[in-house]
């Protein structure tokens, strides 16, 4: 796809956000589906049912997904198909491999030390690129696809986060 292919895909929907900005305001959704046996969670994707499991570090046999994982693969997605649609924006030809990396001391998901973290310290995400492009082209096309790319903002930006339990069939104590 070249940017005017891209550009003429995004130019309704950008004419109606504009217009009516609510528009713009979708909620995305995912569901999984506790199965009963074992330790693991599964969730319909668009393509797939993904069945969400431990890590091996917290006593998985490596058989399933795991959700920390996940995340970092939501964020490599997400960085990629940002950066390729910058990219394709501003006339760039660029190809490469984007990376995440996380580090996690499963001791404080296990409850072995109540003053260990739980979830990741730190996130690294890393774009190996080839591109003719310039030094200030791909500066560019870094600090749009930061800005624009969903997954990496909502890590940086902590939103808001509930959570709440629908019970059926007893009594939630």
């Amino acid at each position: 796809m070249d940017a005017s292919a891209l550009k003429e895909m995004q130019a309704p929907l950008k004419a109606q956000y504009r217009d009516d900005p609510t528009a713009a305001l979708i909620t995305l959704k995912a569901e999984g589906e506790l199965d009963g046996t074992g330790v693991a969670c599964r969730v319909r994707t668009a393509t797939a049912l993904a069945e969400a499991g431990l890590h091996p570090a917290t006593g998985g046999d490596g058989s399933q997904l795991c959700s920390g994982d996940m995340l970092l693969e939501a964020l490599v997605a997400c960085a990629g198909v940002t950066l390729r649609a910058v990219a394709t924006n501003m006339g760039l030809d660029v190809s490469g491999t984007v990376h995440a990396e996380g580090d996690l001391d499963f001791r404080g998901t296990l409850g072995v030390d109540k003053e260990a973290p739980v979830g990741f310290r730190d996130i690294r995400l890393t774009f190996d690129l080839d591109t003719s492009a310039d030094a200030d082209q791909v500066a560019t096309l870094i600090k749009l696809t930061e800005r624009y790319c969903v997954v990496l903002q909502t890590l940086v930006s902590s939103p808001a986060t509930s959570v709440h339990v629908n019970t059926a069939g007893t009594a939630a104590q």
